[in-house]
């Protein structure tokens, strides 16, 4: 499935002002996701006393983007856990947040991949393994 087909408020649960992605440039089932995010004023985590995207906004946005990596799953998935995260620098307003997420790991409902936010060639945010679990529906 290409990304132009699917619409990113079409697979993720969330709306307005918790969309962390701006675009999904590509995808392939179970492997990966690559998409990214539009750092401006606007953003509602932007302040003048924290005038960058804080780091677990970064995390929660490669998040986002694994739901496309798993789109034959059904149900809304929980990000359950994070293991060998590193933050570096800081996305600021006016930087593209280049976003890409790995699968690792499908098991019984959990997605287990490895996910890099980046600006440019500086590293912004490294997960060495983000969990999400999409429980059956009934």
């Amino acid at each position: 499935m290409s990304p132009d087909n699917v619409r990113i408020l079409d697979v993720l649960p969330h709306r307005y002002p918790f969309i962390m992605l701006d675009h999904v440039t590509g995808y392939e089932l179970s492997k990966w996701a690559r998409g990214y995010k539009n750092v401006t004023w606007n953003d509602w985590f932007i302040t003048e006393a924290n005038p960058y995207m804080p780091h677990t906004m970064v995390i929660e946005a490669l998040a986002q983007l694994g739901a496309f990596a798993s789109l034959d799953e059904t149900g809304i998935s929980l990000l359950t856990s994070l293991n060998q995260v590193e933050m570096h620098e800081k996305a600021v307003p006016g930087d593209r947040l280049d976003l890409y997420f790995e699968v690792t790991k499908r098991k019984r409902g959990f997605l287990v991949g490895k996910g890099l936010a980046t600006v440019g060639d500086r590293i912004i945010v490294k997960a060495e393994e983000i969990v999400s679990y999409t429980p059956k529906a009934d």
